[in-house]
Parts: C-alpha cells; sequence; structure tokens
C-alpha cells in the first residue's frame, strides 16, 4: 500500500472513530481533552461534532492553523507528560473523551510514551468516558477495550471506556 493510501486509510479510520465517541459520549458530562494539536484538524473536528463541550488541547508547540488553535485557556503547553500530569489539579476526573494522536512514527519511541502517558491519562477520564489513541495504551484498572467501528482495520485504531 502506498504511503498516500496508507494516510487516507489513517485519517478515514480517525474520524469514523471521533464521529462513533462524539455520539457516545452525548449524555456524559465532561470536558474533551486532546493530546496533539498537530496542525489542528482533529481539533477542529471535535469542536464541530461537540459545540458545546470544552475542549483542552495539550501540545508541546503550535504549529497549526491559525483557525485551529484553542484560546489560551484550553491549551496546555509543554511536555505532554508534565501537562497531563498538572491538568488533574485543574480537571479532576471529569473528561468524556480523550482523543490522544501523538504517535511519531517510531514504534519504540511511541510504546515508551504510551505507557508513560496511560496512567496520567486514566487519572482524568470520569466513568463511561471513552479513550481513543493511535497507539496502544496500557490498559488502566476499568478499562474495557471496545472494537472498532466499522470499517476500521484492527490495530489502526484503539477504542477504551473507562469503567466505574
Amino acid at each position: 500500500m502506498s504511503r498516500l493510501d496508507s494516510m487516507i486509510r489513517r485519517l478515514e479510520a480517525q474520524r469514523a472513530c471521533l464521529d462513533w465517541a462524539a455520539a457516545e459520549i452525548v449524555e456524559l458530562p465532561g470536558p474533551v481533552l486532546e493530546l496533539g494539536l498537530g496542525n489542528g484538524r482533529t481539533y477542529d473536528h471535535l469542536r464541530e461534532r461537540l459545540p458545546d463541550r470544552e475542549i483542552f488541547v495539550f501540545e508541546r508547540q503550535v504549529n497549526a492553523h491559525p483557525d485551529c488553535v484553542p484560546d489560551e485557556d484550553h491549551l496546555l503547553l509543554g511536555d505532554v507528560q508534565e501537562t497531563l500530569s498538572r491538568a488533574g489539579d485543574r480537571l479532576g476526573r471529569t473528561a468524556a473523551l480523550v482523543h490522544n494522536d501523538i504517535g511519531t512514527g517510531d514504534a519504540a519511541r511511541n510504546a515508551r510514551l504510551a505507557s508513560r502517558i496511560g496512567p496520567l491519562i486514566a487519572d482524568l477520564v470520569r466513568p463511561g468516558g471513552v479513550i481513543l489513541s493511535d497507539q496502544l495504551l496500557p490498559a488502566a484498572e476499568g478499562w474495557q477495550e471496545i472494537a472498532t467501528p466499522d470499517g476500521v482495520a484492527a490495530g489502526r485504531y484503539y477504542l477504551y471506556r473507562v469503567g466505574a
């Protein structure tokens, strides 16, 4: 498969998972956490799908399209491990949805990062909340892995629901 075809499939999978998650949390209160702003595509998509939700974005450095940058109250800049650690004081365990999209293309590096941020994410998601990730996360206690929506290949995206 060409790199272009692979990217198209990744973006289609991402959209399908984000749309599924937005529908899943419609009755669940709490903010959305976007880990990795990138150029702002998924942040913009989440704003459109969940217009009444607060969306907090965690990013090392902003390189997004100017129309896709959150206001300073919702942008947590710095190393994701540090900003996630500090976010607990501000947000508690209230997030209804976490979208983790901070993969680098380096499988070993991604696995190390996922093992470090998984527990930090677990401290921020309310019971019933949903986690979407471009990387396999070490399941925390009470997490249930969820099958991806139809048309999303296994291993392309990972979905979890947080138990009580």
